[in-house]
């Protein structure tokens, strides 16, 4: 399964228009200093306008599987009440013209928007959100079932919790840990009821959740560094997979962030455990980490691991392929080897137009050949890996960085909005014509 993706708030545009909702996104940048040069995704792509030749564009770079979200608060404005029916028309059409031209949608039902609405009732911090979130699922759910086969609930709680409600450089911008876990839990919650009324609905097709996962590894041998990896290891990975597939948080991380941890009712992990029939897998780059008095509660920080001969993407993130095996092969190992779909992987560069026309990426057509190679060997090694969509179909409203950084295998003109397709595009093209190289 080779495919593209996106995320509606990223291409969307449109943000009150035909009755949509403010999301936390709209409102926090509408706030002035919290994105790169003041962005907003107030336009983004314009995809709710271009979305039948975005479609005719997915299909003439001959990727037949496209990853994209629906904009919660589209469907709900207030987050949840009466459905909005001009946001569910555009889904409707969306998922028709897919259809017409034989690309498979793999849907995410939460990819951050979370209605402003909700947000003010304490957003993912308060339990009532679960019900909520479940209700909005629910109706997706029975809505486009005919045409859906592939679903995810949430795209990388991680971000959400400890971006959006630990360190308050993401939405909705608020600094307090034990609000962090709290909507961990209750994002992973959520995801399990929505699991559950998928499952007891009787729908076709599979769900699962997509977690951002980096490979992490001590920057020394000393125990300090190598405990610190650890912290690194049990809050970034286990707090989210451990529930998924253990039926159980970690007790070393509870016991670290003490009064921090959330509040879980009884059976609440009993509707998290095995609610996955695939895992999703969003990976971007490697670090090495160590310990750091001033590293914040978990007191680690981490530099990038670079692959000799690499250089830094525009991220700052490095690129180092072997890291993305070793975290399919923890998986593997750890976890029961699940079914896995990578469902992001790519890199951001300082893409421009040629004199030709013509946008030469050489250096994420050298990163993306380097990392499906280590998912080949991974899949050599026995990893259960079905399907692998690259971040992202063109360039968009990368969250705090703005415009600034590009990671679309089609480029974006932001001002006449024209796209063009890279270098890395027509590679794409041939990688899924061959089913690889």
């Amino acid at each position: 399964m080779w495919g593209a993706a996106t995320a509606a708030y990223q291409i969307e545009g449109a943000w009150n228009e035909d009755g949509k909702g403010p999301s936390v996104w709209d409102e926090f940048s509408h706030q002035p200093g919290h994105i790169a040069n003041n962005d907003h995704g107030d336009t983004a792509c314009d995809h709710y306008h271009r979305m039948p030749e975005d479609v005719q564009l997915i299909k003439s770079l001959g990727i037949n599987n496209y990853r994209f979200s629906i904009s919660w608060p589209r469907i709900f404005p207030e987050g949840k009440g009466q459905p909005n029916p001009a946001g569910v028309d555009f889904y409707d059409r969306l998922l028709d013209e897919l259809a017409k031209n034989g690309i498979t949608p793999f849907v995410t039902l939460n990819h951050w928007d979370l209605p402003q609405a909700l947000q003010e009732h304490g957003g993912w911090a308060n339990r009532e959100l679960v019900d909520i979130f479940t209700d909005y699922a629910e109706f997706i759910f029975k809505k486009f079932n005919d045409r859906v086969r592939l679903w995810s609930t949430h795209n990388e709680p991680w971000v959400i919790a400890y971006f959006g409600y630990g360190e308050g450089n993401f939405a909705p911008g608020i600094k307090d840990y034990a609000q962090a876990y709290q909507a961990g839990h209750h994002l992973l919650l959520s995801h399990g009821k929505a699991v559950q009324a998928f499952r007891q609905g009787g729908y076709q097709g599979q769900i699962g959740i997509v977690l951002n996962l980096a490979w992490t590894k001590p920057a020394s041998s000393s125990e300090k560094d190598i405990q610190a990896n650890r912290r690194a290891y049990l809050n970034d990975w286990s707090f989210f997979l451990d529930p998924l597939i253990k039926g159980a948080y970690p007790d070393e991380l509870f016991d670290w962030i003490g009064p921090m941890q959330p509040k879980i009712e009884v059976g609440d992990l009993a509707l998290i455990k095995g609610s996955l029939d695939y895992l999703g897998i969003n990976h971007y780059n490697s670090s090495e980490i160590f310990y750091d008095e001033n590293g914040g509660h978990l007191k680690k920080n981490g530099i990038q691991i670079s692959a000799p001969n690499t250089r830094l993407t525009d991220m700052g993130w490095g690129v180092y392929a072997d890291g993305f095996k070793n975290l399919l092969l923890d998986i593997k190992q750890n976890y029961g080897n699940p079914p896995v779909i990578i469902s992001e992987n790519g890199c951001a560069v300082k893409d421009q137009v040629s004199v030709d026309g013509k946008v030469h990426d050489i250096e994420r057509i050298s990163y993306l050949e380097s990392y499906l190679n280590a998912i080949y060997e991974a899949i050599q090694a026995g990893v259960d890996l079905k399907g692998y969509f690259v971040w992202s179909l063109m360039d968009n409203f990368e969250w705090a960085s703005g415009y600034d950084k590009r990671f679309g295998i089609v480029y974006t003109d932001y001002k006449s909005l024209k796209r063009i397709p890279k270098d890395s595009a027509w590679w794409f093209k041939n990688i899924i014509r061959n089913n690889g190289f």
